[in-house]
């Protein structure tokens, strides 16, 4: 078989396609989705956004187009990950990190293993959070605060590194106490659990009973005030009244004297259901009988006593 001869001219013209063809395969297109990583003999000296960019080719310059815009993931905590909470009790904690490519210069140029880096900074980073909270708030009410704290953590973490990553969340998949004590712990939160009840049902009672006494206590004191300034103007009427009598007497003893006698005892003998009669000598015969009855008694009917003095 003999080889075309092309001659000077020819050979010329192959050189100047070859080196054409050479020169064009620097052209290369960065995807929406892409950055360019520019590597001259190996080293990285540039990254190029989205576009269509040139470079010189191979063997001098190479171009590697990662994805920056895909989510990926790691999972943790396969392997029984045991970790102390706050309040110094062991939980074993498996959660989902979702992260994406932010520098990929950064990602393959300064970070000797990524997703390794990575899988040991969420750790860290986990661990970093559930040792600042209790058990009770990792198993309950406070596991999307624990994941968003993660990731403000391991985000920083992820900066001092210069990995490049950016993480985008956490999703705590599950958080239980070692296999070992899940029963013991089991009886702790029922215990806890009947505890909480109880002080419910003590602050229940409190808020019933306590307004109800203060309500009591407010109406014996009303009760207690109407009565002392009873008493109190009951007292001065009746200091006033010893007053005026007091200076009547001054000027009159003797009428004064009778007067509160008659008054003694006709306030004696109000109430007294007899007959009084005067028997004395001085009465001089027959004298009329005074019947002291009842007062809401009907009055009896006036009739003369006997020579005799007897009463009938």
């Amino acid at each position: 078989i003999s080889l075309p001869h092309f001659g000077r001219r020819g050979g010329l013209l192959v050189l100047g396609l070859t080196i054409f063809l050479w020169g064009v395969s620097g052209f290369y297109r960065v995807q929406p989705d892409e950055q360019g990583i520019v590597q001259r003999f190996g080293k990285w000296v540039a990254t190029e956004s989205p576009g269509i960019h040139y470079h010189w080719p191979y063997p001098v310059e190479t171009v590697m187009l990662p994805k920056t815009t895909q989510i990926n993931q790691l999972i943790l905590g396969r392997d029984r990950n045991q970790m102390l909470t706050g309040d110094e009790n062991i939980v074993e904690a498996d959660c989902v990190v979702f992260w994406r490519i932010r520098d990929a210069g950064q990602y393959l140029f300064d970070v000797a293993d990524p997703e390794g880096t990575l899988r040991v900074a969420a750790e860290s980073a986990l661990r970093e959070v559930i040792g600042q909270n209790p058990i009770q708030a990792a198993l309950s009410d406070k596991r999307q605060q624990i994941a968003d704290q993660t990731v403000v953590v391991l985000q920083r973490l992820l900066d001092g590194y210069g990995a490049g990553i950016d993480v985008t969340q956490v999703q705590l998949l599950r958080i239980d106490p070692p296999s070992a004590v899940i029963d013991a712990f089991n009886d702790v939160q029922r215990a806890r659990a009947d505890q909480e009840r109880a002080r419910n049902e003590a602050d229940a009672y409190r808020n019933d009973v306590l307004p109800r006494a203060r309500g009591e206590a407010e109406h014996i004191l009303q009760e207690a005030e109407a009565y002392r300034e009873q008493v109190v103007d009951l007292a001065k009427g009746d200091a006033e009244s010893f007053s005026a009598v007091a200076a009547a007497y001054e000027k009159h003893p003797a009428v004064t004297a009778r007067r509160l006698y008659l008054e003694s005892v006709d306030e004696v003998l109000r109430h007294a259901g007899r007959v009084v009669v005067d028997m004395s000598s001085k009465s001089g015969g027959v004298v009329p009988y005074l019947p002291l009855l009842d007062p809401k008694a009907e009055r009896p009917a006036t009739a003369a006593v006997p020579s005799t003095g007897e009463a009938k």
